[in-house]
């Protein structure tokens, strides 16, 4: 059989990074849709905060130790298989939740469905970098770190209008199944290779972890996801209890901020394209969010202002993402390593998502909500000195 045809480096397929840029957020989805959906499962299931908290957090438990695994299969299964896999996944995970009213069976389903996730988010950036000339893969990267603030906005959109969670969990099926369609008929394959055999594997697994910039992007990942979602997992619970605002209001404010995310990760493709350096927009980004986030927690200012803080918090912010995941293939030790480089870089998004509501819910119960600011600032001021060290680290262009 004739390999797979592959697009000319020369121009970019933008159709094929639209569908994998929607892939994302059909990903993506899967994640807001348990936040929107807890006043529902408590109501049909009875499930507690806690119970809920398993069904939202699994996908960053699952992320945290399977990211270079899932780079390093991509190399032997291909990025467009292993995209096709992945929403299959999610497809089939959330159709099995749907159908069930047992707490372990939907765990289980969310398990499935955050290995589908895993695999995406992963087989993304592979795809962009394969198909994206140098010129403009920073842009292709900026558009596919829209995926989870846009996914999580539409979620939380979108979800009161449904009346059921069963009826969420099917939704997202059919769009994970319409995104596989999409995907097999806009994505140009990828020929496939042999798999590694162990000892090599071992031995680019030692590459990445050992090269000067990938631990860097890594780090760096988790400290910016520990300061987003020290703020974002209780922002609706601020919103309502330090500012008075109803629940509906905190809901389409937090989905408002959140989306704003977007606005942050175009204007790095921007810049990035135009020679901006990687180290100080990372830097610059950290600085703004360790200023804007300990004024919320605090509540230093009245409640418009605030409001319009959470949103700059959000929308520079954005510049982070953006700029670690086009840096990939720029640091990767060699041009085949760059999934597991981005493999690496999204398990430090991963414990960002777990240790940052988990660390800054227990200073909040403990020592109250200014406690929280004071844990963004210290991670700001070390994302500010990683992100000096990463700029060393990359070749200028």
């Amino acid at each position: 059989m004739a390999p797979p045809l592959l697009l000319p480096r020369s121009t970019t397929a933008w159709p094929a990074v639209a569908v994998v840029v929607a892939s994302g957020i059909a990903a993506s989805l899967q994640v807001g849709k348990t936040l929107i959906a807890a006043p529902m499962l408590q109501t049909d299931l009875g499930l507690g905060l806690g119970a809920i908290g398993w069904l939202a957090g699994i996908f960053a438990v699952l992320g945290l130790a399977g990211g270079i695994p899932a780079g390093a299969a991509i190399s032997g299964f291909g990025d467009r298989r292993m995209l096709v896999l992945g929403l299959g996944a999610i497809a089939a995970g959330s159709g099995l939740g749907a159908l069930t009213s047992h707490y372990g069976v939907l765990v289980t389903s969310r398990i499935v469905e955050g290995l589908g996730f895993l695999l995406v988010t992963v087989a993304g950036p592979a795809i962009l970098n394969r198909i994206s000339p140098a010129g403009q893969r920073d842009l292709a990267f900026a558009l596919w770190s829209c995926f989870m603030p846009a996914g999580i906005a539409l979620a939380m959109l979108a979800g009161p209008c449904f009346s059921d969670w069963r009826a969420i969990w099917w939704t997202g099926a059919i769009i994970a199944s319409l995104a596989i369609a999409a995907a097999l008929v806009t994505v140009p394959g990828s020929p496939r290779r042999s798999p590694t055999p162990p000892q090599r594997l071992a031995r680019n697994v030692l590459a990445v972890l050992t090269a000067g910039g990938p631990p860097l992007l890594a780090l760096c990942f988790a400290l910016y996801s520990l300061m987003f979602f020290a703020l974002f997992s209780f922002l609706p619970v601020l919103l309502m209890q330090r500012m008075g605002l109803d629940y509906g209001t905190a809901g389409m404010v937090s989905a408002l901020a959140s989306a704003s995310n977007i606005l942050g990760n175009l204007a790095a493709g921007f810049l990035l394209s135009r020679g901006a350096r990687r180290g100080v927009l990372i830097a610059s980004a950290s600085l703004v969010m360790g200023i804007t986030a300990p004024c919320v927690f605090l509540q230093i200012f009245p409640n418009g202002p605030l409001l319009l803080l959470c949103i700059m918090f959000s929308a520079v912010g954005g510049l982070i993402p953006a700029t670690l995941l086009s840096s990939a293939p720029v640091l990767a030790p060699a041009a085949a390593l760059a999934p597991m480089v981005v493999g690496l870089t999204m398990q430090g998004s991963s414990l960002g998502q777990v240790a940052g509501p988990v660390a800054v819910g227990a200073l909040i119960d403990t020592y109250g909500w200014g406690s929280a600011g004071l844990l963004v600032i210290v991670a700001a001021i070390t994302a500010i000195i990683v992100a000096l060290l990463l700029d060393r680290t990359t070749p200028r262009s």
